[in-house]
């Protein structure tokens, strides 16, 4: 059982909204016309879930034997956001989960990997864009991005909040070690569609990489963070 913290800092894509099989896709086809064949869901999920799109597109230039194409990420971004527009689907009990911590005075914030564009249109899209006015960071404001602790120190000071008082909820090994270098309680969540035949392996990953506790749902998720509440 966890004290209450005094913030809780979430992650974006896999977390929040379920995004994940929708960028995997788009990123798989991108690098596919690229010629890189062997590029799938499943190569992309093993090896950079969590990380930037520059991370990708530096293992696109290692790939090619040549630099990443210039408009690589913004024809994976343009791409994916129109995918967005009809087939973006919040986290079941994601905007009930912000709610409830709201109401019990719990500062929220959002530390992705994503670049500031793409973090903007998710939540216009998804809808989530009212619960973090002012409170949402990307890996483009940050040198080093997950598993470095840089973007979550940044999202702490942006809220106010002290790193030993926050909690923050990753699906990736990348964002969970992150997060411990920050100083933070670290909370696994694998309620994401895109770890629908991983799930119990993704969960050792996540426990292996610092998780305290792993979560299916949010609602249990917080449940737990609420639990000492009065």
């Amino acid at each position: 059982m966890m004290d209450v913290p005094s913030a809780v800092i979430f992650d974006l894509d896999g977390c929040l909204v379920d995004s994940e099989p929708l960028s995997l896709e788009v990123i798989a086809t991108e690098m596919n016309n690229l010629g890189i064949d062997d590029a799938s869901i499943h190569y992309l999920r093993d090896r950079f879930l969590g990380v930037s799109i520059e991370d990708i597109c530096k293992h696109v230039s290692e790939r090619l034997g040549k630099a990443c194409p210039a408009n690589f990420i913004k024809r994976v971004e343009d791409r994916l956001l129109d995918e967005y527009k009809s087939r973006l689907r919040q986290i079941p009990d994601a905007e009930n989960l912000l709610r409830r911590l709201q109401e019990a005075g719990i500062k929220t914030a959002l530390a992705t990997g994503s670049s500031m564009r793409r973090m903007g249109a998710t939540l216009d899209i998804s809808g989530l864009a009212p619960h973090f006015a002012g409170t949402a960071f990307s890996a483009d404001q940050v040198t080093n991005g997950k598993p470095a602790p840089d973007l979550f120190l940044l999202a702490a000071k942006g809220i106010s909040a002290p790193p030993e008082h926050c909690v923050v909820i990753e699906d990736s090994p990348h964002g969970i070690k992150g997060a411990r270098a920050a100083g933070m309680t670290a909370l696994g969540f694998v309620g994401g569609s895109h770890l629908d035949d991983i799930r119990a392996a993704q969960e050792q990953r996540l426990r292996d990489a610092g998780a305290a506790q792993i979560f299916e749902s949010l609602q249990d998720a917080g449940d737990e963070i609420l639990r000492n509440l009065k």
